[in-house]
């Protein structure tokens, strides 16, 4: 069965019969070594009665004989000379020459074999005139007791199996039962419904997998909510610098614009056209960074060499912007395991970040340093700086976008998102923090190599 209801139940049957059969073949052996030995005790004694008869005057043969017969008991004596005095088949198969031997020689004799096709019990006794007597027991009810026995286990399968069944049954509905519902809260999800919530009862482990089930659906509302207000920012971020990119394109074409201010619009548009390509350029660096393709070439990387390169490009930027740029790095290399084009990509994120809200007159610092395991970079500013509440959400995709959208400079919102994910692409880590000039800091590890 496919179903977990008739899977317990047929484990539940199983179980029950399996214990069932155990227990009857136990009770079916000892039924059998008891009544083997009850018989064997019984004929023991008959036999030491018959030979006290027989020693101490005996009795009337035929009444004992026939008393013996009924209770399948056949009778033999023994001649002093070793001839057994009996006609009767099943005494002479049954009786041995070494039977009669160890009875002349005065000891008692007792056995179990199989005289003429049926199973026996020999009880031989000397007597003390000489000779001896020989007691026969023909077991051939032997097996009665065993097919009461055999009737009653396959009675006790039948019930214990019903038994089994129904309760299999009642408890697969009840185990079942939450999990079809979880299946059913899984499938709502699967379709787009946001609004499911599990109950928490069963056994601990279907409590689990509803509180799962539960923690699931939350993370989804939260996710979902969140990529709706990221798309509206983004729509909002896109239609802005189109609509100045139209408004100006209108005019051009419909003559309206002065040939003397032809410059000034061009000047707009192609910043607006910039700042398009800017967001959209963002936009397809977050997409990469989230694809299994994303290339990313290790190989021993000189930090302190590319902080110099990258400081050449934003020195002179720095400068054209009034802001004072300042290089912190060691005289030796610092050696870090790391892709040397994807860590430029990321340090030009955070210069871009520190460089859009850095004031004319303010630092910006680029220093390196070795820690035990660490390459360290870090890019530290004297802008507004970051709340204690912003450096929890710093990387988050228009976390710090949407809280300071119209307060103070801000660039599309994804920035931070970008860096943060290429450096853990690089198996690094980035964290944000306070700066000692008074804005923000972003410090990258990346780890380590031999040599470094």
């Amino acid at each position: 069965m496919k179903t977990l209801a008739g899977r317990i139940s047929l484990l539940s049957i199983g179980i029950a019969v399996l214990t069932a059969l155990i227990a009857g073949a136990l009770a079916l052996g000892l039924i059998r070594n008891s009544g083997a030995a009850a018989a064997r005790s019984d004929l023991a004694r008959i036999a030491d009665v018959a030979q006290s008869a027989a020693d101490n005057g005996g009795l009337p043969r035929k009444p004992v004989a026939g008393a013996l017969r009924g209770l399948r008991i056949r009778t033999a004596l023994i001649s002093p000379k070793g001839r057994l005095v009996t006609k009767k088949p099943l005494v002479i198969a049954a009786v041995t020459g070494d039977d009669i031997a160890q009875i002349l020689a005065g000891r008692e004799v007792r056995a179990a074999r199989s005289a003429k096709g049926h199973a026996v019990f020999v009880e031989g006794r000397p007597l003390a005139r000489g000779g001896g007597i020989v007691l026969i027991e023909l077991r051939a009810d032997a097996v009665a007791p065993e097919k009461r026995a055999l009737r009653r286990i396959a009675l006790a399968l039948v019930i214990a199996g019903s038994v089994a069944a129904i309760l299999g049954l009642l408890v697969a509905w009840r185990l079942a039962r939450p999990l079809r519902r979880t299946a059913a809260a899984a499938h709502a999800l699967a379709a787009g419904h946001r609004d499911v919530t599990l109950p928490a009862q069963g056994p601990a482990e279907v409590i689990e997998v509803s509180d799962a089930i539960n923690g699931l659906a939350g993370a989804l509302r939260h996710s979902e909510a969140r990529q709706r207000q990221f798309l509206l920012s983004v729509s909002h971020d896109l239609r802005t610098p189109l609509t100045s990119i139209t408004g100006y394109a209108e005019s051009l074409a419909e003559g309206v614009i002065p040939p003397e201010e032809a410059g000034h619009v061009g000047g707009v548009l192609l910043g607006e056209a910039k700042r398009l390509e800017r967001l959209v350029g963002d936009l397809l660096d977050l997409a990469r960074l989230g694809a299994h393709d994303f290339r990313v070439e290790f190989a021993p990387v000189d930090v302190t060499a590319l902080a110099g390169a990258a400081a050449h490009v934003w020195y002179a930027r720095c400068t054209a912007a009034g802001v004072a740029f300042r290089l912190e790095a060691p005289i030796g290399p610092v050696w870090a395991s790391s892709d040397a084009n994807r860590l430029r990509q990321a340090l030009d994120g955070l210069f871009d970040n520190a460089l859009r809200v850095t004031p004319a007159g303010a630092p910006i610092v680029l220093a390196v340093r070795r820690e035990p395991g660490a390459a360290v970079v870090e890019v530290r500013d004297g802008g507004p700086g970051l709340a204690d509440a912003d450096l929890a959400v710093a990387f988050e995709q228009g976390a710090l976008y949407e809280r300071y959208r119209g307060v103070r400079q801000v660039g599309t919102g994804l920035g931070l998102a970008i860096v943060h994910g290429l450096v853990h692409r690089l198996a690094g880590s980035v964290e944000a923090g306070h700066a000692t000039e008074g804005g923000a800091r972003f410090t990258v590890r990346l780890p380590l190599v031999s040599g470094g």
